[in-house]
């Protein structure tokens, strides 16, 4: 996924893995970074910013694979559940059923 951030001034390059953290993610999302500060970035943008979300990540393992790395770059873990959602934004979201329902609506 691909973000401008309008204060910081710098796209933001998303990936999601449905994994666990591999170094070799850091390669791929570096050039993602470049390929987007190519043809993208203007001179007056920040350096362009990636993060990695992976269902799972050995601290210790993210933390050696980013050290050499000279692009602003981040890694973290994410869960899927409804359950972590809080109440009030619980009662907000569709849930995965009426979500399809209303796709449903929209093609028709």
């Amino acid at each position: 996924m691909l973000f401008y951030h309008t204060k910081l001034h710098c796209y933001i390059v998303v990936e999601l893995k449905s994994g666990k953290f591999e170094p070799s993610y850091l390669g791929q999302l570096e050039f993602y970074l470049t390929a987007v500060d190519k043809n993208l970035k203007q001179p007056a943008d920040h350096p362009t910013i990636g993060l990695l979300l992976c269902k799972e990540a050995n601290n210790l393992v993210v933390e050696y694979a980013l050290k050499t790395k000279t692009n602003p770059m981040g890694v973290s873990k994410y869960t899927l559940s409804q359950n972590a959602l809080p109440l009030e934004l619980k009662n907000n979201i569709p849930s995965p059923q009426e979500f399809a329902q209303l796709l449903e609506t929209i093609e028709d």
